[in-house]
């Protein structure tokens, strides 16, 4: 079917989360567009009609108004252009339009899923796909970096497909691209494999930041000022507004600069390409192309040999360790198996082996991903493809912004415009506000058109200034500012965010779900001993000579251990295993100790069956031999959770649950260890081709370890802190119940008795299929000792009496049955604990909560948390930095420290007269050796991390001051002691953190893929931090919007009441009132939060009965002050002061009066209004804050009392005794009664506090069944 046919079709589609929706137009000639057609008959029209209406004797309209009318089509014209820019929609019908028929459309609106992006409007794309008649029209187009390409089967736009969905027996037998044809035509459609970030000019970025909406609306503002004669002030403002949009711009271009920077560079690699090796470069890698990946030899002490995976590969032949926790988190190293072996995944065990489809996310064993470090590699010689350099064999699946770092990439490039707030509460608060305005300036316009005298157009400015005024210009610019504060604040305590946006999120948040393993307990965990032994069923043993060989033997080889550079890598559990048993780890083999009477043992892993979540065991093949022996065994080693292994015992003892469960109640991580001697007739070559099954049936029980992973320090004063502050604490682990239980205890998550939904009985049978629900009896209510048990029961009224009464843990098969009968959404939310969960599980609960309407928080240490930290409002990856990191972090705090102390020495020399020796800003940083990712330090501005030439480097940096002085004496200048102060004050600039108040875009290595929010710390009290944070952001915006809708009114009012009078602000005054609210709105604006959190909560929309309330109240009491004012000086104004309309600014008392008054009502706005405990710092420890009101308050009694002639400096006459000593009475009166009605309705107001329990969110529903209840009863 072509492409023309495909247009008969209905509309296509767009399939995928990514986007919502895509509609098709076609664009429209120049100039017959509708932002350049109408005004060709427009302009001329209104110029003919006005040159008629002056050429006749009588107009029959004033020319006032013609110069209304042209501006008005002026600025319609302009409005309109503008709009196009801003709106996609209106530019989709201006520029563009509707295509019927979308096979002829030359571009697309693209609507994108949510927090993807904003939507935009796109160029479609055709080629021709193919060669000679075989040739085919391919229609697709690229959004954020994406391609899009038509399906015609399915008649949808589907994202550019990678060779990701083959079979594995597909990639086995690749060989690669044969000829130069196929690697062309692989090119033109996947494109070279780099991460194209553009770099705009300057101009251009500043031309975009001065398009935007709320730019436009303040220079229009200006604009209208400027017509009033408001010149100082227009300048000012504009002036401001101007240098804050090139700050804005200056940060973007050295964010997109870093960002580029810190692309991998793509090595030099071999690609097996039309039959024979060649090394490419790294950037000219296909999806498909067949690659040798391995760690050149030297290691990490050669400094330059480090290798990096420059795509996502799938792996065909060898074994692979590398270092994921540039994207993951995850510390530790991850071993990767070809594919087509029994890996541990779900698919394999079931025997479907090579024919079963590749999912990354399910087979990420088999992936390496773009940008991990190449640890160690063991290659194949059997390969299908011998490799040049005996390296691994691999072929390429993604590259360029589709590889998993690339996704990285694009979210941290697509998420830095996210600094605002909520746009559609902004907009109806100004859409409230407007409410006020438009009265307030029909009343002016009603009163003005009753006096033939006054002018036109002047009255028409006014009345547009009135309107104008409750938007106030300095908004977006604040907001940004509050947000970029709370960016920057959590940077310096090693948290990083990838999307702004949710830091205010954070302080709405209800429920903090957190992981158990390495989140609350270390990943240092110590094997207390072996339990359930023959004939020594119930006793601990501890020293491991007194354990069986076989046992032990399970303990030392049944793992995934390797050593990199001499260090013993792998996972905490297993390396507190081995330890303990103290054998001898080799690259090949294990090796026992050597005990009195008995030779040493050696044990070589074959293969390993690698350990997955989804199957909780691993297993190894191993063959057994004894040191100077000749003859071998085959054994199969098997160990995982007691309740998985159990159905693969050949005979399980009879107090197997009991012992296992005994250790796990106490907190305690228990291990099933289980193992088998194959037949002599097995070889070594035959366990390749051996089914899992048959490698896991009939085991004999060797018993349990026992291991203990301790709480760390912070995990309880954290989660307690959270629990006191309002916060439902929640457990998602894939531990055992009873040990998430004893765990859960421990840290304030159940303080009741505990009830555990798991599986009667035995395990969930192995065989049975995924979908296929068990019966309800199945599955029972216990408690951790087993003296109660209740039956599982579907009935709301007795599943919420049952969490009234108990706290809840649902176990991993609990939670599967739930799924399957369509109950997890009643039994969510009423569970403390979820245990033994798998990671699509953990994903489960936090999508199920955040639909029953909370906020949720989630809080992980690895890959297995990656899909629950996505689905979360807030998701907290835990990074911990290195030894290295630690150990540079502290030399630069010490350096900052250093300069500190002697700039301040070389100042106090100063002062005394001494001219003191310049200071040199103390030794570089080392340069972190490749690959190395250095957390930033407080005088670091986030450090660059990445590898290739040069990297990391930083050569001495010289403060601003030192370099001044240098060019002075270079131009043989003197150099004053006043110069060398100013130097030394630059200087302290430049090393202190306020220097650091633009935010660091954020980079790969200080972010996970996994979540927004990136902790480089190895416990969970960032997440406090991020809670407290999101607070005082949530706080401070909601206290803006309150401070700007009441100077807006007052402002409103004012105006009003001068313009009747033909009395307006003058310049100077105008300029003063600017200059003060800008100052404080900055300094509230950088709000810091108090060290603990508290029990009450932040309102969390400005569209609540207190937020309206207290507006509403404010208000009528500054309007009551300001027209008691009005009026009075109305009364007392001298004739010679009055002005007739339109006059041109001349002092008087009314306008003295409404000036002194504004100004009080703004101070007292700021004052009342500011929100300090129990989220901020109180106002009088708010010093910046705090001092700007004491001297402002002393400036006004000046100005009141007119000290020494200075109101004359700002146009202001004198105020005449009753009316000044009434200003001060009333405007303290003014103050106490605002102050007491704001903390009157903050008493009585207060913000809702979640439930402690999920059960006590359905109160209602309990007690109207206990009230059924009683009612049969009686």
């Amino acid at each position: 079917m072509t492409t023309l046919e495909a247009g008969k079709m209905a509309t296509p589609g767009v399939s995928g989360n990514e986007l919502k929706s895509v509609t098709f137009h076609k664009s429209r000639e120049r100039a017959w567009r509708l932002d350049t057609a109408p005004f060709y008959v427009i302009y001329p029209a209104v110029v003919i009609a006005a040159l008629s209406s002056a050429m006749s004797n009588k107009g029959f309209m004033p020319w006032s108004w013609w110069k209304v009318l042209f501006g008005s089509a002026l600025a319609g014209h302009a409005l309109i252009r503008l709009l196009s820019h801003w709106s996609v929609g209106v530019r989709s019908i201006v520029v563009f339009k509707a295509c019927p028929k979308w096979s002829q459309a030359s571009h697309c609106k693209v609507l994108p899923g949510t927090f993807a992006g904003k939507k935009d409007i796109v160029e479609v794309q055709r080629r021709a796909v193919g060669e000679g008649a075989g040739a085919e029209e391919e229609v697709s187009f690229e959004f954020h970096r994406q391609r899009f390409c038509y399906d015609q089967t399915t008649n949808m736009f589907e994202k550019l497909k990678y060779p990701t969905r083959e079979t594995f027996s597909h990639y086995r037998k690749s060989t690669g691209y044969g000829t130069e044809s196929k690697v062309l035509a692989a090119l033109m459609r996947w494109g070279s494999n780099k991460f194209v970030v553009p770099i705009p000019q300057f101009s251009s970025l500043l031309g975009e930041q001065l398009l935007a909406p709320f730019f436009c609306f303040q220079v229009f503002c200006v604009g209208l000022w400027a017509l009033d004669e408001y010149w100082y002030y227009s300048l000012f403002t504009l002036g401001m507004l101007v240098m804050f949009e090139s700050t804005v711009v200056t940060q973007r271009l050295r964010n997109l600069k870093e960002l580029r920077s810190l692309q991998t560079p793509k090595q030099p690699i071999m690609v097996y390409r039309q039959g024979k090796w060649e090394q490419l470069p790294g950037d000219a890698l296909l999806p498909g192309d067949v690659i040798s990946i391995g760690r050149p030899a030297g290691g990490t002490n050669t400094g330059d040999v480090e290798k990096l995976v420059p795509a996502d590969a799938l792996l065909l032949a060898g074994t692979c360790i590398v270092d994921e926790a540039v994207l993951t988190g995850e510390s530790t190293p991850q071993w990767k198996a070809p594919v087509g072996m029994p890996d541990g995944d779900e698919l394999a065990a079931h025997g479907e082996g090579l024919e079963h489809r590749l999912s990354i996310k399910r087979d990420k064993n088999h992936v390496l991903f773009s940008g991990t470090k190449l640890l160690q590699h063991t290659g194949d010689k059997d390969a299908h493809i011998k490799t040049p350099d005996g390296a691994c064999l691999a072929i390429v699946l993604r590259t360029g912004f589709e590889t998993s770092q690339g996704r990285l990439m694009r979210t941290i490039l697509y998420s830095t415009e996210h600094v605002s707030a909520n746009n559609w509460e902004t907009g109806l608060f100004i859409l409230f506000l407007m409410v006020f305005a438009i009265a307030a300036s029909a009343y002016v316009m009603y009163h003005g058109l009753q006096d033939p005298d006054r002018n036109r157009f002047k009255l028409f400015l006014n009345c547009t200034m009135i309107v104008t005024s409750v938007i106030p210009p300095e908004l977006p610019m604040e907001l940004t500012i509050a947000v970029n504060s709370s960016l920057l604040a959590l940077s310096k305590k090693l948290v990083f965010c990838t999307e702004p946006f949710r830091i205010p999120l954070a302080g709405k948040v209800d429920i903090c779900c957190f992981d158990k393993t390495g989140t609350l307990t270390s990943d240092n965990m110590v094997l207390e001993g072996l339990t359930g032994l023959p004939g020594k069923r119930e006793e601990l043993v501890t020293d491991m000579k007194q354990a069986g060989e076989e046992v032990v033997r399970v303990v030392a080889a049944c793992q995934a251990l390797i050593q990199v550079d001499g260090k013993f890598v792998g996972d905490p559990l297993e390396k507190a295993s081995f330890t303990a048993v103290g054998w001898q780890h080799s690259e090949t083999c294990v090796t026992s100790p050597k005990l009195l009477g008995k030779p040493k043992e050696v044990v070589t892993i074959l293969h390993r069956l690698h350990f997955t979540s989804a199957l909780k065991r691993m297993a190894t093949l191993v063959r057994v031999e004894n040191e100077g022996g000749s003859g071998s065994t085959l054994w199969v080693l098997l160990k995982g959770a007691p309740e998985v292994v159990q159905p693969f015992l050949r005979d399980a003892p009879a107090d197997y649950e009991q012992s296992y469960k005994r250790y796990a109640s106490q907190g305690a991580r228990v291990i099933a260890l289980a193992y088998k001697q194959l037949g002599s007739s097995t070889t070594a070559s035959d366990l390749r081709t051996m089914p899992r099954a048959e490698i896991e049936k009939d085991l004999s029980f060797g018993g349990f370890a026992v291991l203990r992973c301790p709480l760390k320090p912070e995990s309880e004063p954290a989660l307690k802190m959270l629990k006191e502050s309002s916060h439902q604490l929640v457990m998602i682990t894939g531990d055992a119940p009873l040990t998430a239980c004893y765990t859960a205890a421990q840290v304030h998550i159940v303080d009741r008795p505990v009830l555990l939904l798991v599986h009667r009985g035995t395990a969930v049978p192995v065989h049975k299929h995924p979908d296929q629900a068990e019966p309800d009896s199945h599955f029972e209510w216990i408690t951790p000792d087993e003296s109660t048990q209740l039956e599982f029961c579907r009935e709301r009224a007795a599943v919420l009496q049952m969490a009234s009464e108990w706290d809840l843990c649902i176990s991993g098969d609990g939670l599967t049955h739930l799924q399957q009968i369509g109950q997890e959404a009643a039994f969510i939310p009423l569970a403390q604990v979820f245990a033994r969960v798998s990671p699509d599980q953990k994903e489960l609960v936090l999508r199920t909560l955040r639909a029953a309407g909370w906020t949720t928080l989630m809080c992980g240490d690895g890959t297995n948390d990656v899909g629950a930290l996505k689905a979360a409002h807030v998701g907290v990856a835990l990074l911990p930095p290195s030894e290295a990191q630690l150990k540079a972090q502290k030399q630069r705090e010490e350096q900052f420290k250093q300069r500190q102390k002697d700039i301040s020495n070389r100042k106090a020399a100063l002062r005394r007269g001494v001219r003191p020796s310049p200071i040199s800003n103390g030794p570089a940083t080392p340069a972190p050796t490749p690959g190395q990712l250095v957390a930033p330090g407080p005088s670091d501005k986030g450090a660059v991390s990445t590898t290739g030439p040069g990297a990391g480097q930083k050569s001495k940096k010289k403060g601003a001051g030192t370099k001044m002085l240098d060019d002075l004496k270079k131009k043989g200048k003197p150099v004053t002691p006043k110069l060398e102060e100013m130097a030394l004050w630059l200087d302290s600039l430049d090393t202190s953190t306020v220097d650091d108040g633009q935010v660091a875009m954020v980079k790969p290595g200080d972010a996970s893929m996994a979540s927004p929010f990136t902790a480089k710390q190895g416990h969970i009290m960032p997440c406090t931090d991020i809670l407290k944070q999101g607070r005082s952001t949530l706080v401070t915006t909601v206290q803006m919007f309150k401070i700007l809708g009441l100077l807006c009114l007052s402002t409103a009012y004012s105006l009003s009441v001068m313009y009747l009078q033909g009395v307006k602000l003058g310049d100077m005054q105008a300029t003063v009132q600017g200059f003060l609210s800008t100052g404080l709105f900055f300094v509230i604006s950088n709000s810091t939060p108090l060290p603990t959190l508290s029990a009450e909560r932040p309102h969390p929309t400005i569209f609540s009965l207190y937020v309206f309330l207290s507006v509403l109240g404010q208000a009528a009491v500054h309007t009551a002050l300001l027209i008691s004012f009005y009026f009075g000086a109305l009364r007392l104004m001298p004739e010679d002061q009055k002005q007739k309309p339109d006059a041109d600014f001349v002092p008087n008392l009314v306008n003295t009066v409404c000036f002194v008054v504004n100004f009080i009502i703004q101070l007292s706005t700021f004052a009342c209004n500011y929100q300090g405990a129990p989220f901020n710092t109180p106002i009088k420890q708010t010093k910046g804050f705090f001092n700007m009101l004491k001297y402002s308050y002393v400036f006004c009694l000046v100005i009141i009392y007119d000290v020494m002639g200075i109101g004359t400096a700002f146009s202001l006459v004198p105020i005449p005794e009753p009316l000044r000593s009434g200003i001060v009475i009333l405007s303290c009166i003014d103050f106490a009664v605002c102050l007491s009605w704001e903390r009157m309705l903050r008493y009585s107001f207060p913000a809702k506090i979640p439930p402690q329990k999920g059960y006590m969110a359905f109160q209602s529903e309990i007690a109207q069944s206990q009230l059924s209840v009683q009612k049969k009863q009686q």
